[in-house]
């Protein structure tokens, strides 16, 4: 079934402010209409069956027809291990759409959200990442979102990058995964091993929009507080689920991927720190929100 555009005006002088998303169905996408109900813009929703942002073609002709404000690119290829074996896919939706999206807009003016991922790193080090550290991706999902980040620099000087990890919301995500195991499982093993900071997309929405109302261009770091491995996540979410259930630590070499996870990714926001502000809140207080919502 396509998407329905949500529209409602909101006059910026002359102009009505228009905001395209692509990937509107991913759990980002969703929460960003969510939020944007309550702003007066004209949303023009996509996902692959409206518009294929790898086709440049198509992209272009999409782009000029309805003339945006503000492109937020949701789009990604986020299965890591898959884009191990697929690789020309993962460089054609990560890193190419991208390209297409930030030319595209640059051509009518518009400004460009790209969202980027924890990956573009090692995760071999044991200090918080900064903006101004060096990216290193071991993976071809990390590689392919790095480069996805330069296109859209060269491509629109109006951009925002925005990397975050480890991200859950309305969609299949960890929080569901783990609840949902928990119903035929009395046992549930979880890596101990890797670090990184569970975040809400109700606050990276949060964020994403509050840059492009202040028209704060560059790149941005933004996951909830906080730091845990994925077996205090798991353990937190049977906390506040009142789950009884035994979690069993374990080290990443037990389950061997095709992807290399990274071990320690805490990303810190630093860039908001020093400009606009970090709006996030700590991951267990969103992660509390998310369950009391939660209708599984």
């Amino acid at each position: 079934m396509g998407l329905k555009a949500c529209t409602s005006e909101f006059i910026l002088g002359d102009d009505r402010m228009k905001i395209l998303i692509t990937g509107a169905n991913g759990q980002l996408g969703r929460e960003l209409q969510k939020q944007y109900r309550d702003i007066e813009v004209e949303l023009i929703l996509t996902d692959v069956k409206e518009l294929d942002i790898t086709d440049v073609t198509a992209v272009n002709e999409f782009v000029s027809k309805n003339k945006p404000n503000v492109i937020i690119n949701c789009a990604a290829h986020t299965q890591v291990d898959k884009c191990e074996e697929q690789i020309d896919l993962a460089y054609k939706i990560n890193a190419i759409g991208p390209k297409n999206l930030a030319a595209a807009g640059f051509a009518v003016g518009a400004e460009i959200v790209q969202v980027s991922t924890d990956y573009v790193f090692n995760g071999e080090g044991n200090a918080h990442l900064t903006e101004f550290d060096n990216a290193n991706p071991q993976t071809v999902y990390g590689t392919t979102k790095l480069h996805g980040e330069n296109l859209v620099k060269e491509f629109n000087p109006k951009h925002y990058i925005v990397r975050t990890a480890w991200l859950y919301g309305d969609g299949n995500n960890f929080v569901k995964t783990m609840i949902n195991l928990s119903k035929n499982n009395s046992e549930i093993t979880v890596v101990k091993d890797q670090i990184g900071s569970p975040t809400s997309t109700v606050d990276l929405a949060k964020v994403i929009i509050k840059l492009v109302d202040e028209k704060n261009y560059g790149l941005f770091h933004c996951t909830c507080k906080g730091e845990c491995s994925w077996y205090d996540f798991a353990k937190e979410i049977f906390r506040l689920k009142n789950i009884d259930v035994t979690v069993k630590p374990c080290k990443t070499e037990e389950f061997p991927r095709p992807a290399k996870r990274p071990k320690y990714s805490v990303l810190r926001n630093y860039m908001l720190e020093l400009t606009t502000g970090d709006i996030t809140r700590e991951w267990q207080e969103s992660l509390k929100e998310y369950i009391e919502n939660l209708d599984i």
